[in-house]
């Protein structure tokens, strides 16, 4: 992640249009490429991780309200949380500007208190020494390469969705790079120092077992049930965070296809609210879209008996893994163009995506078990209905 950052802030420095990559894609590689990469973002990508991320902060809310996680109550609060979030967006983005920062202020509350206090407290007791010289937890269902590598994308995903404002950012060529870099280093470092506070306030087994119930159990541990369930309350906080950081990119994707008098109907999502200053149209398209998602996902991912059959995916891991792939060909592009950029950067992309490929042996058996045939077929699709 902190590679790919890297080399997309030193294109940051370079080009400002309408939004970040999509730009980046169309002058490293062309317009073609950058259509494409285009129409991803905007029907699949952002919509997507929109959907799971308000399902998570559902979950989340659920655990403390003492609710069923897996219950009609976490599914209507990510209804809840995706129309919020969009209402914030679509009436005054200044505001879900500011409510951003606010939330990540308040995100580090509660990261900062456990990574010091739960460290010391695993110290003290010992759980940090027995988690960490402890072997396998629980037996994971097929390979659990795999799995970690698809959990660890998703986790630090997302800070793609600031190079989406690159246009309403003040000196953006100056300020998108930093913002890049300094906050892709900062959340990795915070985030594992964090769960190293984690390690130290209960054993693996509850983390594992509980989930999100887990963390609320480890915040209790070491705060009391008081202080951690005060603590508790600013995690949820961080998640309509991170919620509304990915709704502020998918309510301006379709208009950065639009801006460039591209896909269907540009003359109607390129409009821009003259009180606003928002895409509305574009906005309304977006969250349609992720609520689209979110259906896909409850049907594919949390019933008994998958509505979609042979077609169902987990929509928190194609998305990321296809985005990765799609990185490859602008980071080689740019090092042919500028030969400025480490080959590291499309060596990390080209890990992230096909570690996935080579850990389950067959290409052909991960594409069917992985459905990435979906993807291909989709844009094909997509690109039809605007070209005829």
């Amino acid at each position: 992640m902190i590679i790919c950052a890297y080399n997309f802030a030193v294109m940051a420095t370079r080009y400002e249009k309408v939004s970040g990559v999509v730009d980046y894609a169309e002058v490293m590689v062309g317009r073609k490429y950058g259509y494409y990469f285009a129409w991803f973002m905007a029907v699949i990508y952002f919509p997507a991780m929109t959907s799971v991320v308000a399902w998570v902060t559902a979950r989340y809310t659920a655990v403390l309200l003492g609710w069923d996680i897996a219950g009609p109550q976490a599914m209507t609060l990510a209804g809840l949380y995706l129309i919020g979030s969009f209402t914030i967006n679509a009436i005054s983005p200044m505001l879900a500007g500011k409510f951003q920062v606010t939330t990540t202020v308040a995100k580090l509350i509660p990261l900062g208190l456990m990574a010091v206090v739960g460290t010391i407290y695993g110290l003290r007791n010992g759980v940090m020494i027995q988690n960490f010289t402890s072997g396998a937890i629980v037996e994971v269902s097929g390979n659990p390469l795999f799995t970690a590598v698809v959990g660890t994308c998703f986790a630090y995903e997302g800070w793609i969705c600031a190079t989406s404002i690159n246009a309403e950012l003040k000196d953006s060529k100056k300020n998108l790079p930093r913002a890049l870099m300094f906050g892709s280093v900062f959340v990795v470092f915070v985030y594992a120092l964090y769960y190293v506070g984690l390690a130290g306030a209960v054993e693996n087994e509850v983390i594992m077992a509980g989930g999100e119930t887990g963390a609320k159990i480890a915040f209790s541990t070491v705060f009391t049930n008081v202080g951690g369930t005060l603590l508790f309350v600013f995690v949820v906080i961080s998640c309509i965070g991170t919620l509304n950081g990915l709704m502020m990119a998918c309510t301006r994707s379709f208009y950065a296809m639009a801006n460039r008098g591209e896909g269907p109907a540009s003359h109607i999502f390129s409009n821009v609210d003259k009180v606003t200053n928002m895409p509305t149209n574009s906005a309304i398209m977006g969250v349609f879209m992720a609520a689209l998602w979110l259906t896909y996902f409850y049907g594919a991912n949390l019933v008994e008996t998958s509505w979609f059959g042979n077609f169902s995916f987990d929509s928190s891991e194609l998305p990321i893994i296809t985005i990765y792939l799609m990185y490859i060909p602008i980071f080689f592009m740019h090092i042919r163009k500028e030969k400025e950029l480490p080959v590291c950067s499309g060596s990390s992309c080209l890990f992230w995506a096909l570690a996935p490929v080579c850990l389950w042996c067959w290409l052909p058996l991960f594409l069917w078990e992985k459905r990435l045939f979906i993807t291909v077929l989709f844009s094909l699709w997509l690109w039809c209905w605007d070209a005829f």
